[in-house]
């Protein structure tokens, strides 16, 4: 089973779209951990989540993992296809929940009320070519494995 975990098809393909994934996300990640770039950091974030959202606890921290831990996971090729695949999760979720409502566009000119999903679905796509592919040379995952398809 871990086998199939990491094994990877060879190409620096997979190798660019999972780096350039997990550097894409990690700011978000460290705004709501870290408390960098801005953020509000782990307190911060926990309170706004679950107090002016209402999500629960455990949505809460599993989003804040998500997008610290998994965009590390990404960076370093380490376990890809479980990164990709909390992303892939995580994105549906906001997605549905959050972006459906505000159209497909994002709000660039700050006009709207809320971001569109087109963001989101770059990222559903980038996750499952991951999910598919696996993380592709230069990685932990491709140094762990026995076995290339």
């Amino acid at each position: 089973m871990l086998q199939k975990i990491l094994k990877s098809r060879e190409g620096y393909d997979l190798t660019i779209l999972r780096i350039g994934l997990g550097v894409v996300i990690f700011p978000h990640g460290a705004q709501k951990m870290l408390g960098m770039f801005g953020g509000g950091g782990w307190s911060g974030t926990m309170h706004f989540f679950t107090d002016s959202l209402h999500m629960s606890y455990i949505t809460s921290v599993l989003t804040i993992f998500i997008e610290f831990f998994g965009s590390l996971m990404l960076i370093t090729g380490l376990f890809t296809r479980v990164a990709a695949l909390g992303m892939f999760g995580l994105f549906v979720g906001i997605i549905f929940n959050v972006a459906l409502p505000n159209g497909f566009f994002m709000n660039w000119g700050g006009n709207n009320p809320g971001e569109g999903y087109e963001y989101d679905l770059l990222v559903l796509g980038m996750s499952l070519a991951l999910l598919i592919g696996g993380a592709g040379n230069l990685s932990i995952d491709s140094k762990l494995s026995s076995t290339k398809s």
